[in-house]
């Protein structure tokens, strides 16, 4: 099977498990981003194209499932592209400690979420506090965690 089919079917599989899975694993009205990782995760071992494409595709779908038409793929797609601005200098042998997928996934999601919450304030008008930290930093965290795990069981 080819590496683009592969890929493609792993993104489905995700927004899938994103619409599914995570977005019922809420605390405090946030919730993991493993959609956002992956479009991270292409975009640095593929570069700007691909993640940009990739953020773009995917952010599409989660738009689609999830009622939220352009908020997703604007914010994806960026990511993608500003993540693969720095790609991987050895791309083929490209291994992520736990550590470091920690606080790449901490960082891809404080900016990615901030967007998100800008959006989302100029949409509906909340302001308060609570909600914008909820979203903003207990998602990042609760994505960083999850990155976390990820590098951890990928090294296995």
């Amino acid at each position: 099977m080819p590496l683009f089919v592969r890929r493609a079917l792993v993104g489905l599989a995700l927004v899938l498990l994103q619409w599914i899975v995570f977005q019922r694993l809420d605390i405090f009205g946030a919730y993991p981003d493993a959609v956002l990782l992956f479009v991270a995760w292409i975009g640095l071992r593929h570069g700007r194209q691909a993640g940009s494409t990739a953020g773009f595709l995917l952010g599409f779908l989660m738009d689609w499932v999830l009622g939220t038409w352009g908020v997703n793929m604007f914010v994806k797609t960026l990511v993608g592209f500003v993540v693969g601005l720095f790609p991987a200098s050895d791309r083929e042998t490209l291994l992520i400690r736990p550590q470091q997928a920690f606080l790449g996934g901490l960082v891809v999601a404080l900016l990615h979420n901030g967007i998100q919450v800008v959006f989302m304030a100029a949409e509906t008008g909340d302001r308060s506090p609570i909600t914008l930290t909820a979203l903003w930093v207990g998602a990042a965290l609760y994505t960083g965690f999850l990155a976390f795990l990820a590098a951890l069981f990928a090294r296995r």
